[in-house]
């Protein structure tokens, strides 16, 4: 099954991963991507670019609305996401509890579904 886990980020995170200890934190990423990569689990991901370049869009009324930033009053946003194909929930889990943003901030692991809404 594939599943999507979707890695949220803060100000103070992002300065983590920036700073001092951010070297190390990386590390951790590249081995977790490697392990990934070599057992075929890895679909794909992306980091997303700071919050300041969003454009948040809502039809109101039919009108669009947009906004700048990810949605309105929120403390964390959504930093990046991998999507891995993984015989069970556990072990998407277990990928998850390994990446090093779960120390700071949620993820979030959610079964996708094909285009004809079947879980995949």
């Amino acid at each position: 099954m594939k599943y999507m886990l979707l890695i949220y980020d803060n100000a103070d995170t992002r300065e983590t991963f920036l700073g001092e200890q951010g070297g190390s934190l990386m590390a951790e990423v590249d081995a977790v991507m490697t392990e990934l990569t070599g057992s075929g689990e890895l679909v794909g991901g992306e980091a997303l670019v700071d919050p300041s370049n969003t454009k948040t869009i809502r039809v109101v009324d039919g009108v669009p609305a947009i906004t700048d930033g990810p949605f309105a009053e929120a403390k964390e946003h959504l930093g990046g996401y991998l999507n891995v194909y993984c015989e069970s929930p556990e072990r998407a889990s277990e990928i998850a509890v390994r990446w090093p943003s779960a120390r700071f901030s949620p993820l979030e692991v959610r079964p996708l579904m094909d285009a004809a809404g079947a879980e995949m």
